[in-house]
């Protein structure tokens, strides 16, 4: 299956709530995953990121797409 999404995370499924309209699938991450982000170099200066940094990652997404194939 091919899909636009660049950063992928492997999970299982951990709790499925079914409501009438909506249901609340809950995964937890099986595999560590590399992520990427496109930032500006006025950002990556700013915050003065460089290998090996600790960093946190907070993702802001529309969207989290459940894959099984």
């Amino acid at each position: 299956m091919k899909y636009g999404a660049r950063n992928t995370i492997k999970a299982k499924v951990k709790s499925v709530k079914k409501g009438d309209i909506m249901a609340l699938v809950k995964f937890e991450v099986t595999v560590p995953a590399e992520m990427a982000s496109v930032l500006t170099t006025e950002s990556v200066d700013a915050m003065g990121l460089k290998p090996n940094d600790e960093i946190q990652l907070i993702i802001k997404a529309i969207h989290v797409l459940p894959v099984k194939e």
